[in-house]
C-alpha cells in the first residue's frame, strides 16, 4: 500500500491513524453502507470506512437518523465488513443505544463489535454523560470515535442542520467537549459543521485525529458520504459538499436505455440469449 498506511497483514489500524496525526498526513474517511461500495473503497485504499446512521436517510428513506435501529446498523456493517475486510470500519451507534445508561452503551456497542465484526464504534456528543460512556467502553476494550459540533441525533434540540460554534460561548463549549473526549479515551473525533478556524484550533490542540465534515481544511482528515461525493443524491447540495462524480446522470441514462430496449424487444438479443446461435 502507498506510504505504508496499512498495518501489518494489510489491515489499517487505530495505531496507524494516530501515527498519521503525528506525521501530519491527512486521513481519508468515507461513509458507506453495502458490500459493493465497501469493496470499491478498499480498492481505493481509503483509511477508514464509517457505517453511518445516515443510512436512515440515504438507504432507508427516513427524514432523519433518529428512526435507525441497532439491528439496521449491524445488518449494514456486516455487509461493509465483508466488502472491506482489510479496512478499519467504524459503526455509528444509533439514537438511544448509549444515551440512557453506561450499561446500555456497553451492551449495544458490544453487540456491534461481536455481530458486525467492526473494529470500533462512534457516538455523538461530548458532555459528561457521553464521556462516562466513552470511558466505560474504552475500559472494556471497545475503541470509540467521538462526534461533536452538529450532531444529527440531536437535530431537534439544535434547531436544525446548521453550523455550530459561531459565537464564543458555543465555541468554548465545543472546545471543552473535544478535550473531554480525548481525556475519556476516544481515539478520534468527528467535527461536523464548525467554522474552519475553530476546527483548526481544536485539531491543533488534540493529540488524537480530528475528522472534518463541513469543518474546513484544518482537520486531520475528512469524511464524506460516498453517495453524496459520487453525485448519486443530486438534490443534496450543502456548501461543504464537493461532488467528485455525477453518477446519478450516468445511472439514469443506463436505466432509461435498458427500459427502452426492453420495450423495443431489442434486449435480450441473440448475443445475450442461450440456444439462439
Amino acid at each position: 500500500m502507498p506510504h505504508g498506511d496499512k498495518g501489518r497483514g494489510g489491515r489499517a489500524s487505530i495505531r496507524r491513524l494516530l501515527e498519521m496525526k503525528r506525521e501530519g498526513r491527512p486521513i481519508v474517511v468515507m461513509t458507506a453502507y453495502d458490500f459493493l461500495f465497501a469493496r470499491l473503497l478498499e480498492e481505493a485504499e481509503v483509511d477508514l470506512i464509517l457505517v453511518g446512521d445516515s443510512l436512515g436517510q440515504v438507504v432507508l428513506g427516513y427524514d432523519s437518523t433518529i428512526p435507525v435501529t441497532l439491528d439496521d446498523m449491524i445488518h449494514h456493517a456486516r455487509a461493509v465488513k465483508r466488502g472491506a475486510p482489510e479496512t478499519l470500519v467504524v459503526l455509528d451507534m444509533p439514537f438511544m443505544t448509549y444515551q440512557a445508561s453506561v450499561e446500555d452503551a456497553l451492551r449495544n456497542a458490544g453487540r456491534g463489535l461481536k455481530e458486525a465484526g467492526v473494529e470500533a464504534v462512534k457516538i455523538e456528543g461530548g458532555h459528561e454523560r457521553t464521556c462516562e460512556a466513552v470511558r466505560a467502553l474504552v475500559a472494556a476494550g471497545i475503541p470509540v470515535m467521538g462526534h461533536i459540533g452538529l450532531t444529527p441525533q440531536s437535530v431537534h434540540a439544535l434547531g436544525g442542520y446548521r453550523v455550530q460554534g459561531r459565537d464564543e460561548a458555543a465555541a468554548e463549549r465545543i472546545r471543552r467537549e473535544a478535550a473531554a473526549l480525548e481525556e475519556a479515551g476516544a481515539f478520534s473525533v468527528v467535527l461536523e459543521l464548525l467554522p474552519a478556524p475553530l476546527a483548526r484550533e481544536i485539531s491543533a490542540s488534540l493529540t488524537i485525529p480530528t475528522i472534518g465534515i463541513g469543518a474546513g481544511p484544518g482537520c486531520d482528515g475528512q469524511v464524506l458520504v460516498l453517495y453524496d461525493a459520487l453525485g448519486l443524491n443530486p438534490g443534496f447540495r450543502p456548501k461543504f459538499l464537493k461532488r467528485f462524480a455525477e453518477l446519478h446522470d450516468v445511472a439514469l441514462e443506463g436505466v432509461r436505455a435498458y427500459a427502452r430496449e426492453v420495450r423495443e424487444r431489442s434486449y435480450p438479443d441473440a448475443e445475450h440469449s442461450f440456444g439462439e446461435d
